[in-house]
């Protein structure tokens, strides 16, 4: 027998405020509660710009997503927010988005974002009519070594980096140190206030062959540490076969997260050469866990509420 409702619907007793849905995906994991959190508005036409960034800081993921309609020829435009700031392009809301939009638009095996560093191609493979599993190509990056190496080094707590120390730019920019082996990366704990000065994402990572561990650092974005960094996973595959620790065309599997109780794991690969990086690839699955609405409205104080009223953010 049904046990009842521990309070009655929220339909009996929340007023008629506009409704704001949005979904929680699980990015880059298999298994609902674990991987890299990411908000979803389906419609973003109602939010100015201001009004986008609070309900990112409202949430607290490392991004949220506001899906708008395209402007060209790709199934949805996106625009991309972290709690601190807008982004042009970031890995893990592209692949939780595609994986919200081929949903809704199934049987499609192809959506494509439009993103503020252009088309976002994402391909999908599906079982039993459910979207499991994404690649994308991502934007190819630009590199240059960094010229704050030294600070980084010290924000961070390490001596060195086993590889020159490149900073890449999809987007994001992200700087790659590379340390001894995986317990030199789970041990880290770094200075998040002169990281946050340096303002780079700062990837630490070890491995070798196809399996490599990584942690990613981005206070500067509102975001301590990252669960997991799919614009940072595709300059990593880039930075490796560059530096000759893995052939170009070779992917490799990246785990996140672990440290934060959000374990991740990431597919990359970059095909080309060490001067001519032709293209970047990043995959891996997600999880639709949770839909809700947002309904607010603001009054002054002492003021009498009007059930009428359904203004947003004022």
């Amino acid at each position: 027998m049904p046990q009842p409702a521990v309070i009655p619907s929220p339909s009996d007793w929340l007023l008629g405020f506009d409704d704001y849905e949005y979904l929680v995906v699980d990015v880059f994991t298999s298994r609902p509660l674990e991987g890299n959190q990411l908000g979803v508005f389906l419609d973003g036409q109602a939010f100015s710009d201001d009004e986008m960034l609070r309900l990112a800081r409202e949430l607290k993921f490392a991004e949220t997503v506001f899906l708008l309609p395209p402007q060209t020829a790709g199934h949805v435009a996106v625009r991309i927010f972290t709690p601190a700031n807008e982004l042009p392009f970031a890995g893990h809301p592209v692949l939780g988005t595609a994986f919200v939009v081929g949903t809704a638009l199934a049987p499609e095996e192809r959506v494509v974002l439009e993103t503020g560093a252009g088309p976002i191609s994402v391909n999908l493979t599906r079982q039993a009519g459910r979207v499991t599993f994404g690649r994308m190509q991502q934007p190819t990056p630009t590199w240059e070594p960094f010229d704050r190496a030294d600070e980084l080094l010290a924000a961070l707590g390490v001596d060195l980096s086993l590889l020159p120390i490149e900073v890449y730019r999809n987007g994001p920019a992200h700087v790659y140190v590379n340390l001894e082996n995986e317990a030199a990366v789970a041990e880290l704990r770094p200075d998040l206030t002169q990281l946050t000065q340096i303002g780079v994402a700062a990837n630490c990572f070890a491995g070798h062959a196809a399996s490599w561990k990584t942690r990613v650092f981005f206070p500067a974005a509102g975001v301590p540490e990252d669960a997991a960094t799919g614009s940072a996973a595709g300059p990593l595959a880039a930075h490796l076969a560059r530096h000759g620790q893995i052939a170009f065309g070779q992917e490799i599997e990246i785990r996140q997260g672990e440290e934060i109780d959000r374990p991740s794991v990431l597919y990359a690969k970059a095909t080309g050469s060490p001067d001519l990086i032709e293209s970047i690839e990043v995959a891996g699955r997600a999880q639709i866990v949770a839909h809700g609405h947002y309904r607010i409205q603001e009054q002054a104080p002492g003021a009498k509420l009007d059930p009428n009223a359904t203004h947003w953010l004022s």
